[in-house]
């Protein structure tokens, strides 16, 4: 390491110990694994070389920004570069990545300060904000079959007038958009034309306020009265008979800014660097002025019952119909994406029949304190009315009460003391049935108000934001799944009925909507040619509408399982099946090229599915006893549903079993393909792989062939809603086989309460020494063990990141990249391509003609391998949609693909086929999956850490008022063993 300085190169530390990890929430440490044995030849890779420990040639930093092709619709200029970033990127608080007690060392500043002048090249085209500017498109892409499809963009005029923004401020202040737009209302109507200059507000239901034009005024208070429907009472009990009375509130509305038309149309144009997001936002109030008058909003989307049928979901739930809308800027100009929907939302029905649709309860005897906790939960901020008054009252639930409703004492304004069934008695004449379960509770804890649950009816238009179990789901799936035909006429019929060209607000501002969806040039790449073993009938396959079959084919790296046994907890088969199901299983495997051992290394035993984590216990022990590491178990779930995370949380974290988990009802059926579904995991499971590119075979592939390139996938997972002491979840996995990049390792790590950010990418040693950790590392580390060679690449496909986060999330983890790299050698800076995978968003492509076979696949969507990067997309950044699998039901979802930042100077063809070639790389299927598999691989790793800490967190508390708030404490997540670690375990 001469000529390096004192700093030496990390890559061949030891890996760390077991109790290290949990620095980064307790992961699993370990080198990677070769592939199993096998008599055939494995396929060559470059693992020959000695190690060498000189870096690399460090890329430039600063790589020059390349020409770019012109665009279609686009009249600007040529090319631009990006305007200064203001500052350094600023670490995330409460990061341990940050540590305060000793300066950063020169390296890892000269790292920072490069980061920041590859985001800061000079402009050359007019930026009024220094925002970090993302890659221009190098060009669009031209490989593949040339076809036109539509898409569910409208395009949208915009006249060349004034939109003036004022701020809106309602005292005292209310919380619910609805009531705001109902004062707005109310105070346009009264004032328009006399002092409102008769302009017509836009409102958002917040804070802010467009015309189109300037109002008479810079500042003015409005006092409005709004007739109360909602004043729940302060009393004990319900008060009846109370009149209906009017709230006075004080409106101020003061002029904030005046928006830039000619910015966005400049920016439209590619004449503009930075896109003016507020002038986007006032176009997007106006066009969603109407339909937030008409229809409940939730979020972005409308949904009514008079958008199309309702439907039950089951306890207690029901869907409603609706849409979802919103303007964007791309290169046709401004377009307005449209595309159904549909949401659960709370029946309004009777309480208490709630309570029997989702719990199995005899409601005529005393609540337990445990279904108490569950229906609290259940009911907990759902409002509910009563009607046993002169008028309709409504509450919000924030409990139940710990006693019955006949033990609740009060005092009435007589100072009489009596119980709440007397006074119903009493009061209304109400005999009261149900005295014996706990009353709702409502209001505050210092003032309560108790509801009989049986007088309670909850109010309907209320959306459920639990998580829907997973018949919810299926029924959701099943009443609103609807082939493209039917989505984009149903779609055609939202903009028909939305009558934008008679619409009161898009008059007024002179906008205009195009009722007919764009029609757009896409591309149809061609499938890869898949490599498989020589020794099978087909060494190579290419596969027709996105799938294939193994059918005479070997896997190109069959893996060994010689110490496996199986644990049957389904108590509903028959004591031969799993016998059976292990000996065809073993007999697929060999088939396909892995060494199966067909006799278990112990007894193939079955168990009770209540002593599951006895039954693993005393099979590890014997197998222990036997002197005989277990390679593999199979376990045959138990039949009622549950059990999963809990088998995978004991095997993984405690006893470092690599398990395979079989559903009893496909045990029953055990056909081939499920077999052979079966032998893909477990191959992967023990180190094997299952296919391979083609072109990586022949080391052809751009910018990953030519030299060492690791391949990352992230992702970051948060707890359900209403769930507020889990911890966030975030996910990495790299590839560990280059040149073929199809075995990934690897490593999940508990983070903040709903924290987007990865924080643990890479951890800085508090001390100041070199004792540095993190993610990045790890995986590095890994990756030089599995390889003898160290990267020279880096492409990081970052999946869960929203458009707002594109900036923060790229500073921030491109700089952990960074330090990372530097931490493990001087100087060690290889080029990083940083790209977003982008799967919840709602564009929809369809085919020109819905019955063309030559443009269709069977389920009638679009073709796999179609790519759009034009007319739709971004007006300068470099992104992409992507239709890489074959549909199934419904219509398909392409990925959008943004790239925030390209050292590697990709061209769109080379990466768009390189993407959509990955694709075809998912080990547990032989078929192309909708998004790129290091970005699946990582969702599903998260989602297995998940199952680690199920359950931990439960509500077990007896609080009933107040908004719930983020737990302070931090749930440890278990290390995963690394024997498991070190293989594809989430698969």
């Amino acid at each position: 390491m001469s000529g390096r300085g004192s700093k030496q190169s990390d890559f061949n530390r030891p890996p760390q110990s077991a109790a290290s990890s949990s620095a980064a929430g307790g992961r699993g440490r370990g080198r990677g694994r070769g592939r199993g044995a096998h008599s055939a030849p494995s396929p060559p890779t470059q693992t020959s070389h000695p190690p060498s420990y000189a870096a690399s040639p460090a890329p430039p930093t600063a790589a020059p920004p390349r020409a770019v092709a012109p665009v279609p619709a686009s009249t600007g200029p040529g090319p631009s570069r990006p305007p200064p970033v203001q500052s350094s990127p600023a670490p995330v608080s409460g990061s341990p990545a940050v540590a305060t007690t000793t300066s950063p060392s020169p390296a890892v500043e000269a790292v920072t300060s490069a980061l920041e002048k590859q985001l800061s090249l000079a402009p050359s085209a007019p930026s009024s904000s220094k925002a970090v500017r993302f890659p221009d498109r190098p060009g669009i892409g031209r490989a593949g079959k040339k076809i036109q499809v539509r898409a569910n963009h409208f395009q949208v005029q915009v006249a060349m007038l004034d939109i003036y923004h004022y701020d809106v401020a309602i005292s005292p202040e209310i919380t619910s958009k609805k009531i705001s737009r109902d004062i707005i209302n109310l105070l346009v109507r009264a004032h328009r034309e006399s002092i409102l200059g008769n302009r017509m507000p836009a409102y958002d239901g917040r804070k802010s306020l467009f015309t189109a034009g300037p109002l008479p005024f810079e500042v003015k208070e409005f006092k409005v009265k709004l007739g109360d429907n909602d004043e729940p009472g302060s009393s004990a009990t319900p008060t009846s008979d109370r009149k209906k009375r009017e709230r006075e509130f004080r409106v101020t509305i003061r002029f904030a800014s005046k928006t830039d038309l000619h910015h966005l149309t400049q920016f439209l144009a590619r004449r503009q660097l930075d896109c003016p997001q507020e002038t986007i936002q006032a176009l997007d109030v106006v066009l969603r002025a109407t339909p937030s008058e008409k229809f409940d909003v939730v979020g972005r989307s409308f949904f009514s019952p008079a958008l199309g049928p309702k439907g039950p979901l089951g306890n207690g739930t029901e869907y409603w119909r609706g849409y979802y809308q919103s303007l964007r800027p791309t290169q046709m100009g401004l377009s307005l994406n449209i595309d159904v929907s549909a949401r659960a939302f709370y029946e309004p029905i009777p309480v208490l029949d709630f309570i029997s649709k989702n719990f199995r309860l005899d409601l005529r005897r005393p609540l337990h304190d445990q279904d108490r906790v569950k229906i609290k939960k259940a009911l907990r901020g759902v409002k509910v009315q009563v009607n046993h008054g002169q008028n309709i009252r409504r509450y919000k639930v924030s409990g139940l009460s710990k006693e019955p409703l006949r033990a609740l004492m009060f005092t009435d304004d007589n100072g009489t003391k009596k119980s709440v069934p007397q006074y119903f008695q009493e009061k209304y004449n109400i005999s009261l049935q149900y005295t014996q379960l706990s009353a709702l509770q409502a209001g505050s804890d210092t003032k309560p108000i108790f509801l009989p649950m049986e007088l309670c009816q909850i109010v309907a238009g209320q959306r459920y934001t639990k998580k829907l179990n997973e018949d919810q789901v299926t029924a959701l799936l099943r009443a609103t799944c609807q082939r493209p035909r039917d989505r984009e006429d149903s779609i055609r019929q939202i903009v028909r009925q939305s009558k934008f060209s008679t619409d009161k607000f898009a008059q007024h501002f002179q906008i205009k909507v195009r009722e007919d969806p764009a029609l757009l040039e896409a591309r149809v790449l061609p499938p890869p040619m898949l490599k498989y073993h020589g020794s099978g009938g087909e060494s190579q396959v290419q596969p027709r509408m996105g799938q294939w079959n193994m059918i005479n084919k070997k896997m190109i790296a069959g893996g060994t399982v010689e110490h496996w046994t199986c644990l049957n907890l389904s108590g509903r088969i028959h004591r031969d099946l799993p016998y059976q199901l292990c000996q065809n299983l073993a007999e697929m495997c060999n088939s396909k090229g892995m060494r199966f051992k067909e006799s278990p290394v112990v007894p193939i035993t079955s168990s009770p599915s209540g002593q599951i984590e006895n039954a693993l216990m005393n099979l590890h022990k014997q197998c222990k006893q036997a002197n005989v590491g277990l390679q593999l178990l199979i376990i045959i779930l138990p039949d009622i549903k549950g059990s999963y995370g809990k088998i995978k949380r004991i095997c993984e974290t405690e006893l470092g079993i690599v398990s395979q988990c079989c559903q009893p009802k496909q045990v029953v059926k055990m056909n081939k393909q499920y077999l052979e579904n079966l032998a893909l995991k477990i191959n992967v499971k023990v180190g094997g792989t299952n296919t391979i590119l083609n072109d990586a075979f022949a080391n052809r592939i751009p910018h990953v062939s030519d030299v060492p390139t690791i391949i990352f996938g992230a992702d970051v997972t948060h707890p359900q809603p209403g769930e507020d002491s889990s911890p966030s979840i975030a996910a990495v996995v790299a590839s560990m086989d280059w040149p073929f990049v199809t075995r990934y390792k690897g490593v999940v790590s508990a983070q903040k309460h709903r924290e987007e950010i990865i924080q643990d990418l890479f951890i800085q040693d508090p001390a100041g020494g070199n004792a540095h950790s993190g993610i990045i590392r790890e995986l590095f580390r890994a990756f030089r063990l599995s390889t003898r060679r160290k990267p020279e690449r880096i492409i990081f496909y970052r999946d869960g990141v929203s458009e707002g986060q594109f900036n923060q999330v790229l500073l921030y983890e491109m700089d952990a990249i960074r330090r990372a790299c530097n931490s493990l050698e001087a100087d060690y800076l290889p080029p990083v391509t940083f790209v977003v995978v982008q799967k919840r968003h709602h564009t929809r492509l369809f085919p020109m003609d819905h019955g063309g076979r030559d443009s269709t696949d069977k389920s009638g969507n679009i073709m796999p391998g179609t790519v759009v990067d034009t007319t739709i997309c971004h007006p300068r950044e470099f992104d992409f949609y992507l239709n890489s699998h074959a549909g199934i039901q419904g219509t398909s979802r392409p990925t959008h693909y943004h790239v925030l930042f390209d050292e590697n100077k990709f061209t769109a063809d080379e990466l768009q086929i390189l993407t959509n070639n990955l694709c075809y790389t998912y080990a547990r299927c032989t078929r192309s999956v909708s998004i790129v598999p290091p970005a699946y691989y990582a969702h599903l790793a998260a989602f297995r850490a998940r199952y680690y800490i199920e359950g931990d967190t439960s509500d077990a508390g007896s609080s009933t008022g107040g908004k719930s708030t983020t737990a302070s404490f931090e749930v440890k997540l278990p290390s995963v063993k690394g024997n498991v670690a070190d293989v594809m375990f989430f698969c």
